[in-house]
Order: C-alpha cells, then structure tokens, then sequence
C-alpha cells in the first residue's frame, strides 16, 4: 500500500500540483507512513524525475519552480514531524548563498536555494543586496561547507571576487568551497576569481554542489 502513496506524491511534484502533494503528504502521514520514507521514496524521486526532463529540454523553468514549491509545501508539513521523532533529514552540506552587494536580482538564487533544500542540502538563504561581511559572518556563525553567490550584472560580478578576497583574509577560504552563477557569470570568470565551481541553472547548481562536496 505505501509504495501507492510514493508513486502518488512523486506523480504530483511531476505534474506540479501543490494541493494535491500536501493533501497526500498529509493523508501519508495519517495513515502511519514515516515521514523520512515519504521524502526518500515520494518527494526526492519526484524532484529527480523533475530534475531529468528540465536537462532534457523537456520541461522549463516554470515546471521546475512549481515542482520546488510542491516540494517546500510537502516539507513544511513534514518537518514538525521529523522533529516531534527527533528525526532529520541528512543534510547533504551546509550552503550559505544570497545575492550580492548592489543586486536585488531574486529569482534565480532562490531557485537554486530551494532546489539545494529538496536535495537534501541545508541552506541559509541571505536574499538579496548581500553585503560582504554578512557572507562572512554567516559563514563562520553557521559553519558552512559551501557559499553560493548570485550576480546578474555585470557591474556586480566584482563583489563576487572582493567576498573570496575577503574569505582568504578571513581565513575561511580554504574549509568551504565556492560557487558562482548569475547571467554574465561564466566559468572563464569562476576561474579568474578563484571559485570552486559555476552554474548555468538551478539543475546544474545541485550537480556542482554534490560534485563539490564529493571532492
């Protein structure tokens, strides 16, 4: 019977029905199912399945924000729950990201922040404007294993560099890794500032920030 309820929640994060994952998330849990089995075996096959057809060209960025909103409502329901267990989900690294000093570009960076969360990442979104001490001080109160920067212009891209300068000042740099992505971001311009990693899109954040943590 559980195995219905799996192949239920994982069809409506596919199909991008909020209502329906949270009434079924609900029904899952009422009727005995561990919280932890309904994210492994329900919501995280939905979110990869998601995950495919956005790299295939099949789905787009639309399908994958509704899928991560499905995913967050379902969390929502499940965390308390997790909790009252003193259950947790294994995190998969500690990520601090935001968007930069002088940038008010949200989208994109909350995108990856919540695709990050539904892998099983835990992460402490900044938002957006980010000043450089505050990436610092985040960092160091929080222990991050990795800190992701979001720039969308150009005339911004350069906080990106002045936060790891001051990372290596801080000396924190060499116990996290870094990645960068934002529209006029590059991998030239990941590698002429030192980061660790760039990312096209959300789907490809999640797969450099396991392949980082991996390394």
């Amino acid at each position: 019977m559980d195995h219905e309820f799996f192949n239920t929640l994982t069809n409506n994060l596919v199909e991008g029905d909020p209502d329906a994952t949270v009434a079924n998330t609900r029904q899952a849990l009422e009727a005995g199912i561990e919280p932890m089995r309904i994210i492994k075996e329900g919501l995280v096959p939905g979110m990869n399945i998601v995950g495919e057809k956005f790299s295939s060209g099949e789905f787009f960025l639309p399908d994958l924000i509704i899928a991560a909103d499905c995913m967050q409502k379902a969390m929502e329901l499940l965390e308390p729950e997790l909790r009252a267990r003193r259950q947790e989900v294994e995190s998969a690294g500690i990520v601090v990201i935001g968007t930069v000093k002088g940038d008010i570009h949200e989208i994109g960076k909350s995108l990856v922040a919540t695709m990050l969360s539904a892998n099983g990442f835990k992460v402490h979104d900044l938002g957006v404007d980010v000043p450089t001490a505050t990436f610092i001080s985040r960092v160091q109160e929080v222990g991050a294993q990795m800190l992701g920067m979001s720039a969308l212009l150009t005339t911004t891209m350069t906080v990106q560099e002045e936060v790891i300068q001051a990372l290596k000042e801080a000396g924190l740099r060499d116990r996290l890794k870094v990645m960068v992505g934002g529209a006029p971001v590059t991998q030239a311009w990941a590698d002429q500032i030192g980061a660790d990693g760039f990312a096209e899109d959300a789907i490809g954040a999640v797969q450099l920030a396991r392949k980082l943590m991996s390394s």
